[in-house]
């Protein structure tokens, strides 16, 4: 760290002016404006034509019952069989049940339960809504209660109940493999989440694990009305603020989720990205929060594969609080299949409506917030936020696998690309996946880095607090920034620092020593390059341009060969969608039978290196040598049948058995 640094300063590295290019920080462009194409569903009439303090109108359209679209409960095709006095069983119009069992007077939160099992009756030996209760009943005065059962409940049963005209149409999923995007006003938003309060979405509150929205999350708030603990009762504060708002202030933007899968094939092969390190402004700091200090960056989601984690659980760590203080990001669960190792979803637009404080148990509602970001040019809020889920790791050497740190990178990449011919704006990240998924900080601040670097984007990183780590990177920024350091060196680095078998902490020292030893033996010390002081506004292109991913079919082939798979093993319920056990109960059971595993492919690991100590000297040397064709298919299917075993472990899927827990992304 240069010695001018004030220790009184929270951040290192380049000003935030820097990051956002000596322009107004909501002047960079991050994605398309609204236009309705084959692979862009637009709910709403094109072009708005309304005034901004009127909600566009909703486009009307058939009613759709497939596999293809949200089941909305308002279908004529969604039935319901009931049970007489007598024994016989009639099949009546779901819609029709949710009506007479909503417009009857509900003055308690018994009441309001007694109404959502009325059309949810199969559960009604298993939902308890403890959560609901305590707070009507023991955290909020009388006062407050009666505010919310007299004004604010009969509001919400309206909107709710308005599905047919505000939804007049099928509204499509966002699954996997597909790259398309979905906008829809902030009215229907509201509409879908009244829905969801009141638990009438049909086909998504089973836990077998091969129904057919097994693959998708949670919608219905059930869970989040019968979990424990006082964040919950926080977080149900939160969506009844967001309720009171939309309610007697109707919204009139739109809201876009974004989905983006890129084939393995397409990704960067990143032993050949010869970009410097030194292009990608940094700007670290251990204060502020990224949705607070990171407006007009692109805002990272540190998700669950399943979106929003354990939000309508007891959960409640980064993106459980993103999602509950902006809930109209919850809708995304309404749609969105769970996220393939390639993909990403970014959701443009989702207003802020509440303050916070605290984190994790600490977490409490703190009253409104007035969100005042701009609109663009489609009517969406200027905020960009982007999901990608890290893997979790039961042991900490297990991420250092080349694999493993590939599938992490490539992960951040699919998240950072940026769709325009226009300068790209940066992103706001930090710690992903670094709390109870077991991620190194240390590592994911250098593959983001290297994500960003690829992407074209500068990197604002929030450390949270911690000094330490923020001097640590912005040290190893510098290094990299002095001696020229490019993509496919560190990426070389990273891949020989798991062969040494060192503690983590002593990674940083690892890369320079490789660096300095490299260069030193190579080519003498006169070649490293210095690079002081702030970098250029307009980095050239020379300096940017990383490896194309529209390549010749002889890179294509030589990328094919080099880049590992990720795997693609079927999706199931995540772990995290029904709790009755903590989550570090959870985690203890996943890391004890994922270490046990991995140790005896480590065994096998060891042997097979000593066969080939020889071998592996000389491909460290050299990054363009590749394994014998013999040896690679071998590598390969050990490192696919990992990533699997990982991936299955996300979702609670075989050979690990499922606990029924919950394990929130941090």
């Amino acid at each position: 760290m240069d010695s001018s640094i004030d220790d009184n300063v929270s951040w290192r590295g380049c000003s935030m002016d820097e990051i956002h290019r000596y322009l107004n920080e909501f002047e960079l462009e991050h994605v398309p404006p609204v236009r309705p194409s084959d692979h862009d569903s637009v709910l709403y009439h094109f072009p708005i034509r309304c005034d901004t303090t009127e909600a566009p109108r909703p486009l009307k359209g058939q009613d759709k019952w497939d596999a293809n679209h949200v089941r909305l409960p308002c279908s004529s095709r969604s039935q319901y069989p009931i049970v007489g006095d007598e024994g016989n069983v009639t099949i009546e119009r779901r819609w029709k049940m949710v009506e007479q069992a909503l417009l009857r007077p509900i003055k308690t939160s018994q009441e309001l339960e007694d109404a959502v099992l009325s059309y949810n009756s199969k559960y009604s030996d298993l939902w308890n809504f403890q959560s609901l209760h305590q707070l009507f009943e023991e955290e909020l005065d009388e006062s407050e209660s009666k505010e919310f059962f007299d004004n604010i409940l009969p509001k919400i049963i309206r909107l709710a109940l308005r599905l047919p005209s505000i939804v007049p149409c099928g509204i499509p999923l966002l699954k996997q493999g597909q790259n398309r995007s979905l906008s829809l006003t902030q009215l229907q938003v509201a509409c879908l989440l009244a829905n969801a309060f009141l638990c009438t979405f049909p086909r998504r509150n089973t836990t077998k694990r091969k129904s057919e929205y097994s693959t998708f999350p949670d919608i219905n708030f059930n869970r989040l009305f019968q979990s424990r603990g006082q964040s919950v009762i926080e977080k149900i504060k939160c969506i009844c603020h967001y309720f009171k708002r939309v309610c007697n202030r109707t919204p009139t933007g739109v809201v876009t989720f974004i989905r983006r899968s890129i084939p393995t094939a397409d990704l960067p092969n990143w032993s050949y990205i010869e970009a410097p390190l030194a292009v990608t402004p940094l700007h670290i700091t251990s204060c502020g929060t990224i949705e607070d200090q990171g407006r007009g960056l692109l805002q990272v989601d540190f998700a669950n594969k399943f979106l929003g984690g354990g939000v309508l659980g007891h959960g409640c760590v980064q993106e459980e609080i993103r999602f509950s203080i902006c809930p109209e990001l919850l809708i995304s669960k309404l749609f969105t299949e769970c996220l393939r190792p390639t993909e990403a979803l970014i959701m443009v637009g989702c207003e802020r409506y509440s303050n916070y404080k605290g984190y994790s148990n600490s977490f409490v509602w703190d009253g409104d917030f007035e969100d005042d970001t701009p609109l663009d040019s489609s009517r969406r809020k200027s905020i960009h936020i982007v999901a990608i889920d890290a893997l979790p790791f039961a042991k900490t050497s297990h991420q250092y696998r080349e694999d493993l740190m590939l599938r992490e990178l490539n992960k951040a990449y699919v998240g950072f690309i940026h769709p325009l011919d226009t300068i790209a704006p940066g992103v706001a990240s930090g710690n992903w996946g670094c709390g109870a998924f077991g991620g190194e900080a240390t590592l994911k601040a250098l593959l983001q880095l290297m994500a960003c670097t690829v992407a074209k984007r500068p990197l604002v990183y929030f450390t949270f607090g911690d000094e330490k780590l923020r001097d640590s990177v912005h040290q190893i920024h510098t290094f990299f920034i002095e001696n020229n350091v490019t993509v496919k060196e560190l990426w070389r680095y990273l891949k020989k620092f798991q062969e040494q078998k060192l503690a983590p902490s002593a990674l940083y020292d690892f890369i320079c020593t490789c660096h300095t030893d490299r260069h030193s033996s190579n080519q003498g010390p006169s070649s490293s390059r210095k690079q002081r002081g702030t970098f250029v506004k307009t980095p050239t292109k020379e300096q940017t341009e990383p490896v194309s991913s529209s390549k010749s079919n002889q890179q294509r082939t030589k990328d094919k060969d080099a880049a590992s798979s990720s795997g693609s093993t079927p999706s199931v319920l995540s772990p995290d969608l029904f709790d009755e056990h903590s989550e570090d109960d959870m985690l203890a059971a996943v890391a004890e039978k994922l270490e046990a595993e991995l140790v005896a492919i480590d065994t096998n690991s060891d042997e097979e290196t000593s066969k080939n100590s020889s071998s592996k000297a000389k491909e460290a040397a050299s990054p363009k040598t590749l394994l014998p064709k013999s040896s690679e298919k071998k590598s390969k299917l050990k490192q696919t049948s990992l990533l699997e075993m990982l991936d299955r472990c996300y979702t609670g899927d075989s050979p690990l058995k499922r606990r029924r827990g919950e394990a929130e992304n941090f």
